[in-house]
């Protein structure tokens, strides 16, 4: 019998769901620096950019799903209303959220002088994707899992 982490590390799908995810996010880090901009870590671990590594990790689960327990099985049926909500989500509540958030650091800078502004930490504008955004990171996470599974 095999030790839990053992089977967990065994898991395929488990493993490439996660790398598409880290090869979406990872794809923001080496973009900005091709842009010439600072090395920024920070973008390791933000939302929002080119493409979706949300979007990326959960197609990629519902194919490896698909593909493993059968295109007809209830759970990739759960897989893929879950992974649907999830890119929903990206386009609409979280890009939403993010231009109110820009919004209201534009308010504040506007109202507040210079030196009052400086005491409000800046809200965090980039928390949603693009359709487009969404849509490359599915490819992406599809085209991961049917090339690797």
């Amino acid at each position: 019998m095999l030790h839990p982490l053992a089977e967990i590390l065994d898991n395929r799908v488990l493993i490439i769901s996660l790398a598409a995810s880290l090869i979406a996010q990872t794809s923001k880090f080496i973009t900005g620096m091709m842009q010439g901009r600072q090395l920024q870590w920070q973008t390791l671990f933000e939302t929002g950019g080119m493409p979706s590594s949300h979007s990326a990790l959960v197609s990629a689960l519902a194919v490896g799903i698909g593909r493993t327990q059968g295109w007809d099985s209830p759970i990739f049926a759960i897989a893929t209303v879950f992974a649907v909500i999830v890119m929903y989500d990206a386009m609409g509540i979280r890009r939403a959220a993010g231009k109110q958030a820009k919004l209201l650091n534009q308010i504040v800078f506007e109202l507040f002088d210079e030196n009052r502004a400086g005491e409000f930490d800046p809200l965090k504008e980039l928390l949603g994707h693009t359709p487009v955004q969404v849509v490359v990171g599915a490819i992406l996470g599809a085209s991961l899992m049917l090339g690797l599974l």
